[in-house]
């Protein structure tokens, strides 16, 4: 039976960080900000989990973006990216009453299932992504008042910002899991 000292360490408040993200005094991510108003803390917090899913690709290349780590899944970091644009596209479609944009990469599940090892769908994923979150944000920014109701659905604007930071934070944690079978970095 192995002893506790036998087992690998993991960081703590009292060890170096080797395997975090971020030095804790460095880390880009405002998590003591508490910012004032129903709003601004929604955006605050979705700000950070699209930050941190960022910082969980960060230094990998193609192949270890696309690799699907937890087989039989079709997960991989790279499927989350091109999965988010997907769902940043879907958002921007509740918002309105028009004509509803397509979506980019397939039907069910052509976002994971189509995420292969290529730099060039790497940059499109990431451009993609920058692309559709800023177009949801625009469209969003000009509806301030959180009960107001979007769409055809009716949403409330304060629904659609509370599913916005439950998706990111839900596939974060996925990426902390992924990102542990490529290298060991753990989550933070």
């Amino acid at each position: 039976m192995a002893r506790m000292s036998d087992q690998p360490a993991r960081w703590s408040q009292a060890t170096v960080y080797p395997d975090m993200w971020a030095e804790p005094d460095d880390d880009p991510r405002s998590e003591d900000v508490n910012p004032d108003g129903e709003l601004a803390t929604l955006l605050d917090f979705l700000a950070n989990y699209r930050l941190t899913l960022r910082m969980k690709c960060e230094g990998l290349d193609a192949e270890q973006l696309a690799r699907r780590s937890v087989p039989p899944s079709t997960m991989s970091l790279l499927g989350l990216l091109r999965h988010l644009v997907e769902v940043e596209r879907d958002w921007h479609n509740w918002i309105g009453d028009g004509e509803r944009l397509p979506k980019l990469y397939g039907e069910r599940d052509a976002d994971f299932d189509g995420a292969v090892a290529d730099q060039a769908q790497v940059d499109a994923a990431y451009s993609d992504l920058a692309r559709e979150q800023a177009a949801t944000d625009a469209a969003l920014a000009g509806h301030p008042d959180l009960s107001e109701r979007l769409g055809e659905d009716g949403i409330t604007v304060r629904g659609l910002m509370v599913h916005r930071v439950e998706e990111y934070a839900r596939h974060c944690g996925h990426a902390d899991l992924l990102r542990e079978c490529i290298d060991g970095r753990v989550g933070q």
